[in-house]
Formats: structure tokens, C-alpha cells, sequence
């Protein structure tokens, strides 16, 4: 028997072969895998692709079990990165691993430059390594820093970019930021409200305000008819052809013929049996109709089960006016912090507005970014002053809601409640709330609960001890917050309220017409 025949290996299939390790390795990985001057290629690729995988495990293998570099340098590295606990950082962070390797790459280069200058081979190598070490001790630090702060480390502190974040972190605003967080330690029920926000989950909690309309994306059973042709053969219907069959009503005239012959009828009967008479093709085409079943998502509106809702996107308007500063301030900066680290590990829209007086409204996206973590630096570096106009952020958030994006948003406001909306921005919030079933949740950092605030939050955070924060030893001076609701009911615009306030115009006419509080009430004229 003769062997199978093989195809020719291609050109350059065995110089290739060497470089199959790279399909593993990022491209950033290429270029100092295939130049480094320490070993030989098909070790330094192979040894990169086994270094890679180890640390994304969280371990560092022995200096023993290292393919590249050679010994000396290997035993020196395990040392520098057992030190700093890289195997920590780059546990399931393919990103951050990546920079190490490219880090080792570059370093471990420099080991020849070193030698040309006039150093030995064990003073060049531990020049390399101690740079190598010295690099990403300072960044560790940096990092442990933004985990402190954030909770998480930002993607641009595990890659080459980091140095955007870097200068930042030495800033004066940083060391702001970094005094923000050591605050929110001692605010757990802030961090907790705000992780209540939004509407897109249910909890097992009750939701005490009750039942509202929200559109919920269901899953349901949708039909869907779907048209056939089926062929119905021999059945009376439109002559396709001729074909050979058995069928006497429809056989030729000449096969008939063969009938009337004494011998020949016999061939006929014969050819009967066979079914190979010369007959007319004939069929029926009827129409079918199939309806399947498919799982379809749409939006329903239905009455929510009473369960409270969170984990939705998240709309912050906070005061940044005059009477804000101090101990409100820190407050309201450490809102804003604790709503960019819940939104960024929950993978949650979060959007903030900040008010002043009357067109003095910042509005900001705050990702854990380099250009986000640079916003928030300045944003809580700088101190608190102007005037007080509510109406101009809440009309932004309104906005904002009508988006889909954000249809599922809850509203924080964060003032000391110095303010007033007019009568057209509170009944525009009401009519949300009936729309969207919008929760608007106050953080109340001063010492009373205003007309202002009241009528435009749903509920109301009392922060009591607002004044230790900006350094004040002592507590709000009033036993509770709600002294107006609670001396001057009358003066909130109530739904009950407004329904038992008689209007400026009606109050006019029943002067003109002389008539008295208990009168009854004029019939109208046809």
C-alpha cells in the first residue's frame, strides 16, 4: 500500500514555530519579548507566557522554576517582587500583570548598559533589578492609595497610563479627597442610603411608600404565525406533468388503447401492477399556517410588588452655596465621594449637579478614571460660596429623566435646605414621581427641615451632627429637625393643603358677592 502523501511544509513553518508563544502575549508584549538582550527568544517567550499566567493566579513561581532570565537575575526579581507582594496586585488583573512583564523587559535591558558603563555583572544586574523595584514601590503605594479610596484600583493605575493619575496623586487636592474618605467612616448610614438608590432591583425589604406604576421590562410568550406551502400529491388539483403511476382515472389515452387489444391488455394489467402507467401528474398546493412560541423582553406597565427597589442609576444635586461652609461642606463632598465609589463597583450611571445662585449649575460625569479622579480632585479641593437657586438643578435632573438611560434614576439633593422651588418645579417633580415612580431623597446637613426642602424630597436624611466634621465639637442645638412640619403645617403645599386653599380669584368674587366662611355655595347659571 502505498503511504499517504503529505503536504509540503509551508516556507517558513519552522522559523515560525519558534515565535508560537507570542499568540499567548499581548502585543505590548511583542517588541521586548523578541529584543531583550538577556537569553534566548524561544526561553524568553515561552518563560513570559508562564510568568503571565502564574500571576494572574496570584503566585510567583520560584526563581528555580524560571525559563528567563538566567539564575542570578531570576533569584534577584523573585526577591524585589516578593517584597512589594506583586503576585497580590496582579491576581486576576491581566492588565496589571501586562505592565510587569513590560517593566521586567525594560529593566532587565538595561542590565548590558550597565556593564558597558563599567559596572560588573552582579553590580549591573542588581542596578536593574533595584530600579525595577524602586519603580513599582512607589506605584504599590499609589495604588494601595486609590484602593483605599475608591475600593477598587482604577484601570488607568493598571497600565501604562498611569502616569496620568500619578501627578494627581501628588496634589494638594488628593490630600482633600484622601480626608473625604477617612470621613465617610465615620457616615455608614450616608454610604447606605446611597446604596438604596436607584429602581432597577428588587429587594426582600418592604417599600413603605407603597405600590406605584413603573414600565418593567418582562419576559413574555409572544406568537408568531409563520406561512408554509405544503404539496398534497394526487390530489385533484392543477396537472403538473406526466410521470408514471397506477392510477386509471388519470392515465393516458394511450395507455386506454392497450385495453381493447386481446394480447396487448395484458402488458396493461402488467403494467398496472408495476405502477409505471403513463398518467397525468397532478397535485393540490395547500396553504399552512404554524404558530410558534418565542420568549420576547417589553416593557409592561404594572403596579410594583411592595418591595423596595435599589440599584439603579443615581442624579446628586448638591448646594455648594455660601451657607455650606464648614462641617456642610464635608458633608456634601463626602456625598459625592461615596456616590463615585458606589456607582463605579456597581457598575451604576451616577451624575452630579452642583448650584450655586441663579446660573451657576456644573453638571459632571465622575468616572475612576484618570480624568475623572482629576475632576473630583478639584472638585473637592475647592471650597463652597455663592448664592442658593435649587430650581436650575432640579430642572437638569428632570431632563436627564427623560432619557431611558436614566428612567430608572433616583434624585439625592444634599443641602442645608436654604432654598425654595417655585410652584411650576415642584409640580414638574410631582408629576415624575407619578410618572417614573422618581424618589427623591434629601440629606439634610443644618438644623431644621425648610418649606423648601419638604416639598420637593420624598425623604429626608437628618446628618445631626453636622459641625464635628468642620472641626466644631458639638451637636445641632435643636432636639429635632422637623419644626416646621411640626409648627407650621399649614405653610406646605400639601395635596391636602392645596385642595383646602381657596384661590386668590375665587376669594375675590365671593368678597364681591358678600358671601361668608359657611355660606353655601351659589348653583351655577346655565
Amino acid at each position: 500500500m502505498n503511504a499517504i502523501a503529505r503536504p509540503a511544509p509551508l516556507l517558513f513553518e519552522a522559523k515560525e514555530s519558534r515565535l508560537a508563544a507570542l499568540d499567548g502575549l499581548v502585543r505590548g508584549l511583542w517588541l521586548g519579548g523578541l529584543t531583550n538582550a538577556q537569553g534566548s527568544v524561544e526561553a524568553r517567550l515561552a518563560a513570559l507566557a508562564e510568568l503571565r499566567a502564574a500571576l494572574v493566579s496570584g503566585r510567583l513561581p520560584p526563581f528555580e522554576a524560571w525559563r528567563w532570565p538566567p539564575p542570578a537575575i531570576a533569584r534577584r526579581l523573585v526577591d524585589a517582587m516578593q517584597g512589594l507582594d506583586l503576585a497580590r496586585y496582579c491576581r486576576d488583573e491581566g492588565e496589571l500583570t501586562d505592565t510587569v512583564l513590560m517593566s521586567i523587559l525594560f529593566h532587565v535591558d538595561f542590565i548590558v548598559d550597565y556593564r558597558d558603563r563599567g559596572a560588573d555583572e552582579a553590580r549591573a544586574i542588581g542596578m536593574a533589578v533595584d530600579a525595577f523595584a524602586a519603580d513599582w514601590q512607589d506605584r504599590c503605594g499609589d495604588m494601595d492609595d486609590l484602593a483605599e479610596v475608591f475600593g477598587m484600583i482604577p484601570d488607568d493605575a493598571k497600565s501604562t497610563r498611569f502616569d496620568r493619575i500619578r501627578g494627581l496623586l501628588r496634589s494638594e487636592g488628593w490630600q482633600e479627597v484622601v480626608r473625604i474618605r477617612r470621613l465617610l467612616e465615620r457616615l455608614p448610614e450616608l454610604a447606605d442610603l446611597i446604596r438604596r438608590l436607584g429602581r432597577a432591583a428588587e429587594t426582600d425589604e418592604p417599600d413603605e411608600a407603597g405600590r406605584v406604576t413603573v414600565q418593567v421590562i418582562e419576559e413574555a410568550t409572544a406568537h408568531r404565525a409563520e406561512r408554509s406551502t405544503v404539496r398534497v400529491p394526487d390530489m385533484p388539483g392543477e396537472t403538473r406533468g406526466i410521470h408514471r403511476a397506477d392510477r386509471v382515472a388519470r392515465m393516458l389515452p394511450a395507455e386506454a388503447m392497450l385495453l381493447g387489444h386481446p394480447r396487448l391488455r395484458l402488458v396493461w394489467h402488467a403494467r398496472r401492477a408495476e405502477r409505471t402507467l403513463l398518467c397525468y401528474e397532478d397535485d393540490d398546493r395547500m396553504q399552512e399556517i404554524r404558530r410558534h412560541e418565542e420568549a420576547v423582553q417589553r416593557p409592561t406597565p404594572r403596579p410594583q410588588p411592595a418591595k423596595r427597589l435599589e440599584m439603579g442609576p443615581m442624579l446628586l444635586c448638591v448646594d455648594t452655596s455660601g451657607s455650606m461652609r464648614g462641617g456642610a461642606e464635608a458633608v456634601a463632598k463626602a456625598a459625592v465621594l461615596e456616590a463615585v465609589r458606589t456607582a463605579h463597583a456597581q457598575k451604576r450611571a451616577c451624575h452630579v449637579f452642583t448650584f450655586g445662585g441663579p446660573g451657576e449649575v456644573v453638571d459632571m460625569t465622575l468616572p475612576v478614571d484618570a480624568d475623572g479622579i482629576g475632576r473630583l480632585t478639584r472638585f473637592l479641593g475647592q471650597a463652597f460660596r455663592g448664592g442658593t437657586d435649587v430650581c436650575g438643578p432640579i430642572e437638569a435632573a428632570l431632563a436627564k429623566l427623560e432619557d431611558a438611560r436614566w428612567r430608572q434614576a433616583d434624585l439625592l439633593i444634599v443641602s442645608d435646605g436654604e432654598f425654595g422651588a417655585t410652584a411650576d418645579v415642584a409640580a414638574r417633580l410631582r408629576a415624575m414621581r407619578d410618572k417614573c415612580g422618581l424618589h427623591v431623597q434629601g440629606v439634610l446637613v443644618g438644623d431644621r427641615e425648610t418649606i423648601g426642602f419638604l416639598e420637593v424630597a420624598d425623604d429626608i436624611f437628618w446628618v445631626r451632627d453636622w459641625r464635628r466634621y468642620g472641626g466644631v465639637d458639638t451637636d445641632s442645638p435643636l432636639e429635632s429637625n422637623s419644626l416646621t412640619a411640626r409648627f407650621f403645617p399649614g405653610a406646605l403645599r400639601t395635596q391636602a393643603n392645596r385642595d383646602s386653599t381657596t384661590s386668590g380669584a375665587t376669594a375675590s368674587a365671593a368678597v364681591r358677592a358678600g358671601r361668608h366662611r359657611g355660606d353655601p355655595q351659589p348653583e351655577n347659571s346655565a
